[in-house]
């Protein structure tokens, strides 16, 4: 039907335009198969065997390809075995020298294909212009295919150019990855999209490692990747070969409060899903210990609320509250307290008295601690660790901790250990529960006033 006889939509000749390009690039390929085998039949064994395919280093060849310039290409790559040629590059690499004993620049040959080098830099019309030449879409030189590469870099328009013609979306990277494996930013959302459209299989693991998309897309955090892939059918008990689920991967993925909250989004999303939150991976670690390695409070807490175990001990009998304790002086801009009053809250025992000093420089998460105890314990450990300056600065805090080592507290203070002592690991539940004022609930939850009373 004549285009000035029917509305026809942008979208609508877009369509007719690729199908159009793809019968004719059809076409050629069935004829260059056909006259391929006819000259086989013809050929004696030694004369009908493939030839290799043309190595390039030419400049002008890089140049084109890697700048894009649709001209000079179309004037290289004017038949299949062009448009299929090894491009070589040399880069130069640190490695280190065993014999002069230091780093020292070496060159690195790298191989692969023209259309690999325009889809990952998303050079759709160079790529159209290769395909129509005969380039090989699932060809993996280099370990990789144009396919695997368009996605790492979220090239979009080159993704949807790949699949419309006929790329393979669950073909396999020499490291035995999908495409899929490779949507690892926040850009890369509507390329898994397309690929899940095209029937890429979701739960399709990593050979060797046993990686699903599920858990590269948990380990960074990318909440959006992750909902989808729930959506397509990505199973939350599927394990790596270390024994990790994408939970584990999520909350080892996180690197304190600030990245954390995109993992705590992406473990919400798979908890809800019904991921285990005791399920323990390598060296029997829990996601919660995890959690607290990273000094993510906000994570944690919400693995707690669905029923993460806080006493658990991993392969080196360290709890949760011992990674916390550790992630105080490996990563310090954070705010611990809020994870160690999540762990106490959930039924986790007071840190032992010579672990104090850990946090001797934070007072507010010292002061979470010490009103753990019924009575503030000898504390020459911690008192040593304190920084001169930080004590000027909090010294009301500090003054009123020191006088109170070995003294009866307060009989509030031994009410609220009672209260806590009663519910246990339910105590941060069962307080906003109880018809209290909202000051007397904080307080029950270990609330920081600046003071030891």
């Amino acid at each position: 039907m004549a285009g000035e006889t029917f509305p026809f939509t942008s979208s609508t000749l877009r369509a007719l335009r690729l199908q159009r390009e793809w019968l004719e690039w059809e076409d050629r390929r069935r004829a260059a198969a056909q006259q391929c085998r006819s000259h086989r039949s013809l050929s004696s064994p030694r004369t009908g065997l493939m030839r290799p395919r043309q190595s390039c280093r030419d400049p002008a060849v890089h140049n084109a390809l890697f700048s894009g310039d649709l001209q000079q290409v179309q004037a290289l790559f004017q038949d299949e075995e062009a448009a299929n040629m090894i491009v070589e590059t040399v880069n130069n690499q640190l490695a280190w020298s065993a014999e002069q004993g230091f780093w020292v620049l070496t060159p690195k040959t790298k191989q692969t294909v023209p259309l690999t080098i325009a889809a990952a830099r998303g050079y759709k019309d160079c790529a159209r212009h290769l395909i129509m030449q005969g380039a090989q879409l699932d060809s993996r030189v280099g370990g990789r295919t144009a396919l695997h590469e368009a996605c790492a870099q979220a090239q979009l328009d080159c993704v949807k150019l790949l699949l419309t013609f006929g790329a393979k979306a669950n073909v396999l990277s020499e490291e035995g990855m999908t495409p899929l494996h490779l949507c690892t930013t926040p850009e890369s959302l509507q390329c898994a999209k397309l690929l899940l459209e095209a029937g890429v299989m979701v739960n399709l693991a990593a050979k060797e490692s046993d990686v699903t998309p599920l858990h590269v897309a948990a380990a960074r955090g990318l909440e959006h990747h992750v909902a989808l892939y729930l959506e397509h059918g990505a199973n939350v008990a599927l394990r790596t070969s270390q024994g990790e689920t994408a939970l584990n991967a999520a909350c080892a993925g996180a690197e304190g409060p600030g990245p954390g909250r995109q993992h705590e989004a992406t473990a919400r999303r798979l908890l809800e899903a019904g991921a285990d939150p005791r399920a323990a991976g390598r060296k029997q670690h829990t996601p919660l210990h995890n959690a607290c390695a990273s000094g993510c409070g906000g994570l944690a807490a919400l693995l707690l609320s669905h029923g993460a175990h806080a006493g658990a001990r991993n392969g080196a009998g360290h709890t949760p509250m011992d990674c916390a304790l550790q992630a105080v002086q490996d990563a310090p801009n954070w705010e611990p307290e809020v994870l160690f009053a999540a762990l106490l809250d959930y039924g986790a025992q007071p840190v032992r008295p010579e672990m104090l000093k850990h946090c001797a420089n934070f007072p507010r998460a010292l002061e979470v601690l010490l009103n753990a105890y019924p009575c503030v314990p000898s504390c020459d450990t911690w008192v040593e660790a304190v920084l001169p300056e930080l004590w000027q600065e909090h010294e009301a805090f500090y003054s009123s901790a020191l006088s109170m080592v070995n003294q009866p507290r307060r009989l509030q203070h031994l009410a609220r250990l009672a209260v806590r002592a009663q519910v246990g690991s339910r105590c941060r539940q069962v307080v906003t529960c109880l018809p209290l004022p909202s000051v007397l609930k904080e307080y029950l939850l270990l609330r920081v006033e600046g003071r030891i009373q």
